[in-house]
């Protein structure tokens, strides 16, 4: 995977600072941007005080997040269709999940999600 080491390192950077313990669940919300003319996914990492799985809106009551430093993936022609990022990126965070420095971390909580700001939450891991 081509980027997994600039977002794994982008991660544990986040991730080895001390987190709010009200954290019940983190979701990684997904943007289309455009910096210039170029095509981009932003990944922003959220931590959320509530998680109900039949609410969508639970990463909405977030108490930490990543907005002021995205990891931003270049939108390329393989991966141009908003699908075809989704999976590139879940992809990202499910390897992270299994092997990344601070996995322990995000699976200390009750779930961690994946989603487009605008789209459905997928759940990649539940305690």
């Amino acid at each position: 995977m081509q980027c997994y080491q600039e977002f794994s390192k982008w991660l544990a950077n986040h991730l080895a600072n001390d987190l709010p313990k009200e954290v019940v669940a983190f979701n990684f919300n997904l943007y289309e941007g455009v910096t210039g003319t170029l095509e981009q996914y932003h990944i922003e990492l959220i931590g959320a005080d509530t998680f109900d799985e039949e609410d969508s809106d639970w990463p909405c009551n977030e108490i930490f997040t990543t907005r002021d430093d995205l990891f931003i993936i270049e939108r390329t022609e393989d991966i141009s269709k908003w699908k075809k990022g989704l999976e590139v990126m879940t992809s990202l965070v499910s390897k992270y999940l299994q092997e990344g420095k601070y996995a322990d971390k995000l699976k200390s909580v009750n779930a961690v999600g994946i989603g487009f700001v605008d789209g459905d939450i997928h759940i990649l891991y539940r305690s």
